[in-house]
């Protein structure tokens, strides 16, 4: 098992509506990324980095059970020799379409999968979109983690389930809108903190639509503290993770233990 991870974020700009000129960016990125010389354990990926929020054209151009996707990511993971967590993409699975994540081992094998729960009825994801039932945990060289997407952090009991059940860190991704910044940070500060995980957290640039969308993809340690964040433009973002501090926090501040679940809705 190991503690060290080498975490690398693509935040990237998404084509509008255009999967392949996207793919090419995703590849051009992760060369980028080897060009470096550096180990990478763990790729993470935004969210709908195929399509965008084309949302009117995804019967078009969604991709037919994810195949081109997950064929891309496995080669990647394969090549980089390090796990993939690929963001999300539009998956058309006989006649819905979810917004799903798929993960890869460092052989480049599919490990996990997760479609995103809580549809943003602001975007109309609701009209367009078919909601995920599962959650989505996953093992990483031994560690439970697991995947969410962009809305599913304004919902902490979601998260905590994950906690729950051992996770150490929760994957993001996202297209997070620039005039909702300071949610961004302080949700997924949040979440680090009353879960004791890290949370790593990639989000896109760029303009989709009408919309302006505002980066700031980061990491964030089990005590709430940033260890890297990016800003508002294209970069691959990276940084070193230890995951041996998710138990030294859990230890020393025992939430779990102290828990009274009798006292909670819904519970």
């Amino acid at each position: 098992m190991t503690d060290r991870w080498n975490v690398a974020i693509l935040q990237m700009d998404v084509a509008y509506g255009q999967p392949e000129q996207n793919r090419a960016k995703m590849l051009e990125m992760v060369q980028s990324l080897q060009g470096r010389g550096e180990r990478t354990d763990v790729l993470l990926l935004p969210e709908l980095w195929d399509t965008a929020y084309d949302l009117h054209r995804l019967d078009e151009i969604a991709d037919e059970g994810g195949a081109s996707a997950q064929a891309l990511l496995g080669d990647t993971a394969n090549c980089l020799g390090g796990f993939v967590v690929g963001g999300s993409i539009a998956e058309r699975v006989r006649e819905k379409v979810y917004n799903t994540t798929y993960v890869f081992d460092r052989q480049g094998e599919l490990i996990g999968r997760y479609a995103k729960a809580h549809l943003f009825r602001l975007m109309n994801e609701d009209k367009y979109l078919a909601a995920g039932d599962t959650e989505g945990l996953y093992q990483l060289d031994g560690h439970l983690a697991g995947s969410v997407i962009c809305y599913d952090i304004r919902f902490p009991e979601w998260v905590r389930t994950y906690a729950l059940k051992g996770a150490k860190v929760l994957f993001v991704s996202a297209q997070w809108p620039h005039p909702r910044l300071h949610h961004w940070r302080q949700l997924l500060i949040a979440r680090a903190i009353e879960n004791q995980m890290y949370v790593v957290a990639c989000n896109r640039v760029g303009t989709g639509g009408k919309t302006q969308f505002c980066g700031h993809s980061m990491i964030i340690d089990p005590w709430g503290e940033i260890v890297v964040e990016a800003g508002e433009e294209e970069e691959v973002v990276q940084a070193q993770i230890d995951l041996s501090l998710v138990d030294e926090v859990r230890g020393r501040i025992p939430i779990f233990s102290d828990r009274r679940p009798a006292l909670y809705i819904g519970e």
